[in-house]
């Protein structure tokens, strides 16, 4: 079980912090910060620079915390929140990804969600500090953090099709 959560930490994380990495640098495929910036501003939402360093931040912090173990039920609301954003911008072209879907950040949030609730195992931070067991309660403040910070800053900083004509 300890190496399941540790592999499942690892991926979901890394590939977080580095979804974050390219909304803000040239890393990664990135397209730097003005492309970033310039994604939500194709996406609808205002804030510009701002907003793209928000996302990229809180993706790079919570991926790094969730691939270490470390504060596991902060970093899974961090990525959650950040991933439900996500969601909403994809939703109406459905779930697969090969349409621009959503299938991606609703796995991310699964993952973060699962993390939440089963904890990050004994090869983790969290362990380390003698953090664990994480009650499990925190999944419910989790989601609820994550999903409610997330879609109150869509309803915030996006912009309704009708303002942006």
């Amino acid at each position: 079980m300890e190496l399941g959560l540790l592999i499942l930490r690892a991926v979901a994380g890394l590939l977080l912090a580095a979804h974050g990495v390219q909304k803000v640098s040239f890393h990664l495929g990135g397209k730097g910060l003005e492309g970033g910036t310039e994604e939500f501003r194709r996406d609808g939402f205002r804030g510009g620079v701002l907003t793209a360093l928000a996302a990229g931040a809180t993706q790079i912090g919570s991926g790094a915390l969730l691939t270490a173990g470390a504060l596991t039920p902060l970093a899974a609301a961090g990525a959650i929140g950040t991933m439900t954003v996500a969601l909403t911008v994809k939703w109406p072209h459905g779930l697969w990804v090969q349409n621009d879907g959503y299938e991606y950040p609703f796995f991310l949030i699964v993952a973060a969600a699962v993390l939440s609730s089963t904890g990050p195992g004994a090869w983790s931070v969290d362990a380390a500090l003698g953090l664990l067991p994480w009650p499990g309660w925190w999944l419910a403040v989790a989601v609820i953090l994550g999903v409610g910070g997330g879609l109150a800053a869509r309803a915030v900083l996006h912009r309704s099709a009708k303002s942006r004509s």
